[in-house]
């Protein structure tokens, strides 16, 4: 890689670093090409991104972010997972690292608050804002279908006793 396009590259991270909700960090030593494609697969679907990045140069990209406190995480062979979604790449990362023991999540960042690896994996369990949003929307729902169901109730009960009277006077 030449000194261009490490820079370019520290310049790139740096943005994301500023812009992301959260950022985990994960060792990936011996993972195959596989393995790699399939989780950078599952991240993009989640809407997160996975990448692989010399950890100099991760640590220069960290300056001047919130982020910085996670510098020490970056030892050996590290992947960094990000999105704006604060539980989309958490969620994939630890769940990934499930089903394969060679990948480490290691920790992370949302904002400013420095994360460990059991930090990670509770942020990973919470529902993702979709989720969250489809509760609120059922929440806002069911009263208003109760109200509904209630409002037309007196409505049918007058229509029946009118039926009834209705029938009567056939009958009679």
């Amino acid at each position: 890689m030449e000194r261009a396009e490490k820079t370019e590259l520290v310049a790139t991270l740096n943005a994301v670093f500023k812009n992301t909700g959260v950022i985990v960090v994960a060792h990936n030593k011996g993972l195959t090409v596989n393995q790699v494609n399939d989780l950078r697969g599952k991240m993009s679907s989640a809407g997160a991104t996975i990448k692989v990045a010399k950890n100099r140069l991760a640590m220069l990209a960290l300056d001047g972010t919130d982020a910085n406190g996670i510098r020490g995480l970056f030892k050996g062979p590290t992947m960094i997972a990000y999105a704006k979604d604060p539980v989309s790449a958490p969620k994939v990362a630890a769940d990934f690292a499930k089903a394969n023991e060679k990948f480490v999540v290691l920790g992370g960042a949302l904002g400013k608050t420095i994360l460990d690896a059991n930090a990670v994996k509770a942020l990973a369990e919470l529902p993702s804002l979709d989720q969250l949003r489809a509760k609120i929307v059922g929440m806002i729902q069911t009263p208003a279908t109760r109200i509904a169901g209630i409002l037309a109730a007196p409505g049918g009960q007058i229509a029946r006793v009118i039926n009834a009277y209705a029938t009567k006077d056939k009958a009679a």
